[in-house]
């Protein structure tokens, strides 16, 4: 059983200056990120067209990649693979770029919680606390239950 949880939104959590102007760097095809996160290319460009990640560096076809591009599709692989909705890690994605700019899943402390044998669901690392993802956004957790950090870990294929 949880305890009440705190009720401010994110948003009146002092922001941190965002890096919209960041500049991708590399240029990768949807077959080589899907190597390094751990999926293949066709899941990649599924997740581009699906708004899960971004192709930052050419959204023709074929479908350019940055590194930073990869770290965000190393975080939703890890996301997906640990039982998270896709709706969630969208979710997750829309509400967090406000704060964290274009690559928001990797730029952000993430985590995952299971409670009461439940579905994994999403989690923010702050200074502040932890915060979880709710229908209506991000909520301070009271008691946090343990949490499973999401980390950036790209594959080596042999």
């Amino acid at each position: 059983m949880s305890l009440p949880r705190d009720d401010r939104p994110l948003d009146r959590i002092p922001s941190r200056p965002v890096a919209e102007h960041a500049r991708p760097h590399g240029s990768f095809l949807a077959g080589e990120v899907g190597e390094l996160a751990g999926v293949s290319g066709n899941t990649i460009g599924q997740w581009a067209r699906r708004g899960l990640i971004r192709s930052s560096q050419s959204d023709d076809e074929p479908r350019r990649y940055s590194v930073e591009d990869i770290a965000e599709a190393t975080v939703v692989a890890e996301l997906l693979k640990r039982g998270v909705r896709h709706l969630d890690v969208h979710r997750a994605s829309e509400r967090l770029a406000r704060r964290y700019g274009r690559w928001p899943l990797s730029d952000a402390s993430l985590g995952t919680i299971i409670e009461d044998g439940g579905r994994p669901r999403i989690v923010l690392l702050e200074r502040e606390g932890v915060y979880e993802l709710v229908s209506r956004g991000w909520q301070l957790m009271a008691a946090p239950p343990p949490v499973d950090d999401v980390r950036v870990r790209l594959r080596h294929v042999p």
